[in-house]
């Protein structure tokens, strides 16, 4: 599926100030088996990883088909790889999404973490990612999510995580896509807050080195100063910045993003609480409606 430059100018008119929240549906290899476990899908349920990702799919493709799932209150949905080579109703993941929902398809791109050093962890290498950008704006993508994260207040880990970030955004805006960079601090961190404090002042080094056009979208883990990432919103190079749950549970997450005024949802654990396939159609709508309307009206 080849790109619509006038579908893309809608795509960017909606991340910059469209009402509502980015779901997060990337959960890959690793964390695949707790996101079904919570579904109700265990591992004797299936056989072996085909059939695991077989079941992930499904739940994705029940939430993506949910009435409530539509761009009055959802605005963008990340994908996992084989979501986006999988099809929902007969059609591509990310063209069922846009044509049929409205909602703007997002890829996670990156493929884990290294181990923890300098208190962060880096992004581990991302074999030929040229290549699959490339594949992924034929599938009608619109950007991408690279995930890091930051366990302390480390300014040489911070100082390092944040240029990957942006070295690799911006390979990403080479391809024509918007990266969604992602340095995530950790809820637990004994130094949540100084962590933040240098991550921020580091996005804005990076962001004030961009170039004109050179777009970005910043998730970020929910602060401890409210407003803190304010500035980073109004930054002429950020379409948008989106909060990530990062464990918190659905009433925490919302009720603690309801007090930054700039940040918007993106939310993966939260968004998916009380889901089960052993739910009736009926019962599922209603919980994930539940959960939409919460994480929406967080986001406002």
């Amino acid at each position: 599926m080849a790109r619509d430059s006038a579908d893309f100018a809608k795509q960017v008119e909606q991340m910059t100030s469209g009402k509502g929240f980015i779901a997060a549906l990337d959960q890959s290899g690793g964390s695949t088996p707790k996101a079904l476990g919570l579904y109700g899908v265990t591992p004797e349920m299936y056989d072996g990883e085909a059939a695991m990702f077989d079941e992930i799919h499904a739940m994705r493709a029940r939430i993506i088909t949910a009435p409530d799932f539509t761009n009055e209150k959802v605005i963008g949905a990340i994908l996992f790889d084989r979501t986006m080579r999988g099809e929902v109703d007969g059609k591509p993941t990310a063209k069922a999404l846009w044509d049929a929902r409205g909602i703007v398809p997002f890829l996670k791109i990156d493929k884990g973490l290294e181990d923890k050093a300098n208190g962060v962890q880096m992004m581990k290498p991302i074999p030929g990612v040229e290549e699959m950008l490339a594949e992924a704006a034929t599938f009608g993508i619109f950007g991408t999510k690279e995930r890091s994260v930051i366990h302390e207040a480390n300014a040489e880990g911070i100082k390092a995580v944040v240029a990957q970030q942006f070295d690799l955004g911006k390979s990403v805006v080479a391809a024509g896509l918007v990266p969604i960079i992602e340095p995530e601090v950790d809820i637990n961190s004994d130094s949540k807050g100084a962590a933040e404090d240098l991550l921020k002042a580091e996005i804005l080094a990076q962001l004030d080195a961009l170039e004109e056009e050179q777009d970005v979208m910043l998730k970020l883990t929910i602060p401890n100063v409210d407003g803190l990432y304010d500035d980073l919103a109004d930054h002429p190079r950020v379409l948008r910045v989106v909060a990530l749950s990062g464990g918190y549970s659905t009433e925490v997450a919302c009720e603690r993003l309801s007090k930054q005024p700039k940040m918007i949802a993106s939310f993966s654990r939260a968004l998916t609480e009380g889901l089960s396939k052993q739910q009736s159609d009926e019962e599922f709508a209603s919980a994930l409606g539940g959960n939409i309307d919460k994480i929406y009206q967080a986001s406002l």
